[in-house]
């Protein structure tokens, strides 16, 4: 049986560092980071998410603030909201919780976010670094930064010799977590719905991430032995032997077939989800130092 991943002790230990290094600097510098986070309209989920990151930043130590705006909120003052953010200095993190209501168009709002305080790491400057191998100076969006952490946590920082297959080539998540396997030179394959043969493409992977948002997609038969697995899906399936009614989430990978070959995998839940906020709350950190003028910390 394959090792378990454990993204939940992982990210405790991320978020044990963080609440130190935000000690430090406030010790040091009297900067306390700051984070910032917006949400648009009534979705239970996202506000469910982001109460979850306001109450990670606190227990970090920062100054933690959260504006939440009504469903009819126009382009105008949103994007004036996160001006606003910009140009306060107490503020090292700004985040816009997605998706907007359907009448906003979020590339704008992303755009409008200084990219030294983009702690989400979407905007095109914080991609472009990565594409550019440029992992110093931006900040990388947090999911991707999770799941490598959890990958560098088995084979280490240097993946030479090693092949990695990403199912998935979102902005949000494929595009920037093949860069950074690339950067870590990994020879890379980015896989997706159009892809012939997924299954003998994934086959070959030493590293396989999934993340296309399609419940137990990945079978047994798409796994090298030993390979491993970092499961990114999410998805929500019924579960009658649970009760009418009633739901489970599952991963992008059929865990139970896959973890009897597998040489390591992440489960859903518990996997790369609780790395995310971790990573989010890195970001927070990494930009207030970078503002204090101080050399950065890594995680």
């Amino acid at each position: 049986m394959a090792v378990v991943i454990d993204g939940k002790e992982a990210a405790a230990s991320v978020i044990t560092a963080v609440t130190g290094a935000s000690a430090s600097l406030e010790r040091e510098t009297g900067v306390k980071p700051g984070l910032a986070v917006v949400i648009v309209g009534d979705d239970p989920a996202s506000h469910a998410y982001v109460s979850s990151k306001s109450k990670m930043a606190k227990q970090c130590g920062f100054k933690s603030i959260q504006h939440s705006l009504p469903e009819e909120t126009t382009q105008e003052t949103l994007e004036k909201l996160v001006s606003e953010l910009n140009a306060d200095p107490s503020i090292h993190g700004i985040l816009v919780q997605l998706p907007l209501p359907k009448h906003l168009n979020a590339e704008p709002v992303i755009l409008s976010i200084s990219p030294n305080k983009d702690v989400d790491g979407l905007h095109v400057v914080n991609a472009g670094k990565i594409a550019t191998g440029d992992l110093e100076t931006g900040l990388i969006s947090c999911t991707p930064a999770g799941a490598m952490l959890l990958v560098n946590r088995i084979h280490g920082r240097d993946l030479s010799g090693l092949n990695a297959v990403v199912i998935g080539r979102s902005n949000l998540f494929g595009k920037p977590m093949g860069l950074l396997l690339l950067a870590a030179n990994a020879t890379v394959t980015m896989a997706h719905s159009k892809t012939k043969d997924l299954g003998s493409v994934c086959r070959n992977a030493d590293i396989l991430v999934a993340a296309v948002g399609r419940p137990q997609m990945v079978k047994a038969d798409w796994v090298k032995p030993g390979a491993t697995v970092i499961d990114v899906g999410i998805n929500r399936v019924a579960a009658p032997d649970k009760g009418e009614g009633k739901t489970r989430l599952v991963g992008d990978v059929a865990y139970a077939e896959a973890a009897e070959v597998a040489g390591a995998i992440t489960p859903v839940p518990g996997g790369v989800g609780p790395m995310t906020i971790a990573m989010l709350m890195a970001n927070t950190v990494i930009a207030a130092y970078r503002t204090a003028g101080k050399t950065a910390p890594s995680f």
